[in-house]
């Protein structure tokens, strides 16, 4: 697919793209399975849209499609079999507040992948490296990891710093969301190891960091100094990135150090949290953006403008907006730099650096510029890019830049990375695409709403609505341990008034609002009035009815939704057994283990057979966009494969509690074998 095609494919979609999933009018505003409220109805409904992707859905690829049962986890993409660091970083910090159990399980799974093969000094990776203790990787899967980014020449590169940094944020944030003590002191010595491995290369009096080639997250696209050596080597410079995401890393560690009593390691990680911080100012110019990287002769990379090294680089300035590692002030400043910069959005998709590098060791084959880490576009980079743009009140890019990836998600072309700028497919000739990069955005354009900074004793929210809304409902739950949060918003500015659970809260600062959760009930609903508007008393959710089974033997036999009316071997076999599991979410739901494993594993397969059921209802009447038909095929297999390898974890996951579960685990294994099956 050339660049007009995309375009036109993009404008297509966009007029025609309407999903049934929301209604709309003047009286009673947006009405969305997920989202509803007033105002502005087309942002709500983008946000619905956004969820959507989460969730099985009848016209959008969604995530349950990345599901790998070698793992119980994610997936790269069916292209990309293994688990990436910089690929993930994005789309997971962003998702994870809203995922359930099921998917914060396949999350853990993806990343112990990682942290299973982190670096000791002994374990070869694929090329032969031996990595420092507390290295993390570029990717791993069961059998095999790789410490440094092994495109072009890894001979040369360093190891994974910014994978490192990138990697204890995510399990950090897991962590602290999951509140599993016993994993916190499983993982903990693990993030300290990593910890370690990148202060090691902490200047003790600049207070920041020494890294080689391709030590960056979006690697290789960064060679320190740029200055090749006589033996063909380039020399360290000083990263920015890695002290940003180092002190985004230390913030949430330092949060499960305090849940595990550890105030000697608290102590030692605000030390060196503030010194780390101190060392920004080697970084930030005087418009109050962060330059790219430092030599050791004093040499500044990435100062817009400038002779030599005068592009602008992207990754540090909206890693320090969405993280907060950047102050309101500073946050303000780095994006009127961006704004300024129409280049670093050409297709309305951030891009890593403009202009091209001048100071990378290859500038041929991947490496020119607008096709891959040198000025493509990463959805992984979109999906932090999101909340800051969110902080900053920027929501038109915000939702612009949604809107682009959206209208890849029902023609089944969520492929990453965009080359051409972000205008152009990366692996176009394959029949779908499904990369788990693209979920990034998705992703940002919701947690920017909130933000949601997880805390040792509770939660931070930092309110970020458009102001043309003037009411919205965020009708999922956001998870915090066993507790279930439900938002919602009434007027359009400042928060002038907040109630949790009913109850008036007298002190909050307007611009964020801190929940301690060990006073809360399971459910907690937070409502918020702004612009002097009232928050709403009577606030509650109804649950959302995620399937509605149908009294239609179609619905347990996905395979008719091939075109084809092809049945695979064993299918008719599989999907009659799947029937069971009607009777087993209702028995388990009514005897209170609805919010187990168990029971959302359950819903997300009856989600999945729901999905399917409308999807053929859709083609009957025509109201499905068409592919050609290797697409058409190859996306329809995607929704099938997807139920048969979430049930088969199913049928493991309910093996193992009758083998060796707790008491409870037996007991709806017991509930399964003796009650559900045929």
């Amino acid at each position: 697919m050339n660049r007009k095609q995309y375009v036109v494919i993009c404008t297509f979609l966009l007029a025609k793209v309407l999903l049934f999933a929301g209604t709309s009018d003047a009286q009673t505003g947006y009405k969305g399975r997920y989202f509803s409220g007033k105002g502005d109805t087309s942002y709500i409904e983008l946000l619905d849209k956004a969820y959507r992707m989460m969730r099985p859905d009848a016209e959008l690829e969604n995530l349950s499609m990345l599901y790998k049962p070698e793992w119980n986890g994610f997936v790269e993409g069916p292209t990309w079999d293994m688990w990436w660091i910089q690929n993930s970083f994005g789309p997971t910090y962003t998702m994870l507040p809203f995922m359930d159990k099921v998917y914060q399980t396949f999350v853990l799974n993806s990343q112990n992948l990682w942290f299973d093969k982190i670096g000791d000094g002994k374990r070869k990776d694929g090329n032969g490296y031996i990595a420092p203790v507390g290295s993390l990787c570029d990717c791993a899967s069961p059998d095999k990891v790789y410490f440094r980014q092994g495109d072009a020449q890894h001979r040369i590169h360093d190891w994974g710093y910014g994978f490192t940094a990138a990697g204890i944020i995510l399990q950090s944030e897991l962590l602290l969301i999951k509140r599993d003590m016993e994993a916190i002191h499983k993982y903990l010595p693990l993030l300290e190891q990593a910890a370690e491995f990148i202060d090691a290369r902490r200047d003790p009096v600049k207070n920041i960091f020494l890294v080689g080639p391709a030590g960056n997250l979006l690697a290789p696209s960064y060679a320190g100094t740029g200055v090749k050596k006589d033996d063909g080597s380039y020399e360290k410079a000083y990263l920015a990135e890695i002290s940003v995401n180092y002190i985004a890393g230390l913030d949430r560690l330092i949060e499960l150090e305090k849940m595990a009593g550890r105030t000697n390691k608290v102590k030692l990680y605000k030390e060196r949290r503030g010194k780390v911080k101190e060392g920004l100012k080697y970084f930030t110019t005087d418009e109050g953006y962060f330059i790219r990287s430092l030599d050791i002769d004093g040499a500044r990379h990435g100062v817009y403008g400038a002779p030599n090294h005068g592009y602008f680089e992207t990754v540090p300035n909206h890693d320090a907006m969405a993280f907060r590692v950047a102050d309101d002030k500073q946050a303000n400043k780095i994006y009127e730099k961006i704004a300024s910069i129409p280049q670093l959005r050409p297709n309305k998709l951030i891009l890593p650096n403009y202009p091209g590098y001048d100071d990378m060791y290859q500038f041929n084959d991947l490496f020119v510029y607008g096709k891959w880490i040198n000025g493509g576009h990463w959805t992984t980079c979109e999906a932090r890019m999101q909340i800051g743009y969110y902080r900053v009140g920027a929501f038109n890019d915000a939702s612009e830049a949604f809107k682009r990836i959206l209208t890849l998600a029902p023609v089944f072309r969520l492929d990453n990375n965009l080359t051409d700028f972000g205008a152009g497919l990366y692996q176009p000739n394959q029949p779908v695409n499904c990369v788990y990069d693209a979920w990034g955005a998705p992703g940002g354009f919701m947690r920017g709403l909130f933000e949601y900074i997880y805390k040792a004793d509770g939660l931070e929210i930092y309110p970020h609505i458009p102001p043309a809304i003037t009411r919205l409902e965020q009708k999922f739950p956001v998870y915090f341990g066993e507790k279930q949060i439900f938002i919602m918003t009434n007027g359009s500015g400042p928060v002038t008034s907040v109630l949790i659970n009913g109850k008036k809260v007298k002190k909050f600062r307007p611009g964020c609002i801190s929940i301690h959760m060990d006073e809360e009930s399971d459910t907690v609903y937070v409502s918020l009035g702004l612009g002097g508007m009232e928050a709403q008393a009577d606030f509650t959710i109804k649950p959302i009815q995620k399937f509605n089974i149908p009294c239609d033997d179609k619905f347990w036999r996905p395979y008719n939704l091939r075109d084809s009316g092809e049945i695979l071997e064993g299918e008719e076999e599989i999907f009659s057994a799947i029937k069971g599991l009607a009777v087993f979410h209702s028995r388990i739901t009514q005897n209170g283990f609805s919010r187990t494993y168990e029971c959302k594993l359950a819903e997300l397969i009856l989600e999945s057979l729901q999905a399917v059921y409308e999807r053929n209802e859709l083609k009957r009447s025509d109201k499905l966009i068409q592919l050609q038909p290797l697409s058409q095929a190859a996306a329809d297999n995607l929704y099938i494969s997807t139920i048969r390898n979430l049930f088969f974890e199913f049928i493991r996951r309910m093996e193992i509690n009758r083998a060796s579960g707790s008491e409870n685990q037996k007991l709806l294994a017991g509930i399964w074998y003796d009650e559900c099956l045929n």
